[in-house]
């Protein structure tokens, strides 16, 4: 058996991905970008966050960790933290620590985790759309069920 190199290891596993097989990668990080708090962090860095003066609705921009929480409504010190840390560590965000006193932490989306936030405002702004419709086939449905 010939020997491969790192990289023609990683090219056989690429063409290997199949979510539905269980110990597939994909399947760990469709279950990490499906997260509603990934999905919140990603549509609040990328555009639907609060916007400073001369920022124009729309634009990625970066966020200090007390602003994210502010704007994610329900999420605790310790969700928040975590669910950074990971979108950090798959390089979806980068955080800048600022040497202010208090020190400043601030995080950003990297291109990848923008080409991520394409999709994520496509599904969060379907779901606002659409909620009146779910609502409606859900009192439907318990109308039915009892």
């Amino acid at each position: 058996m010939p020997t491969m190199t790192a990289a023609q290891k990683r090219a056989r596993e690429h063409q290997e991905y199949d979510a539905f097989l269980a110990q597939c990668p994909s399947r760990q990080l469709l279950d990490r970008i499906s997260n509603k708090w990934v999905a919140l962090i990603m549509a609040a860095l990328g555009s639907d966050g609060p916007h400073g003066p001369g920022k124009c609705a729309g634009d990625p921009r970066a966020m200090r960790y007390s602003e994210l929480s502010r704007r994610l409504a329900g999420v605790s010190q310790k969700m928040l933290t975590q669910t950074l840390r990971s979108l950090e560590r798959d390089g979806m965000i980068t955080r800048t620590v600022t040497p202010t006193v208090p020190v400043t932490v601030s995080y950003e989306l990297t291109d990848l985790g923008l080409s991520l936030h394409q999709v994520i405002r496509g599904i969060k702004d379907w779901a606002e759309a659409n909620m009146d419709e779910v609502h409606a086939h859900r009192e439907a449905y318990d109308a039915n069920s009892e």
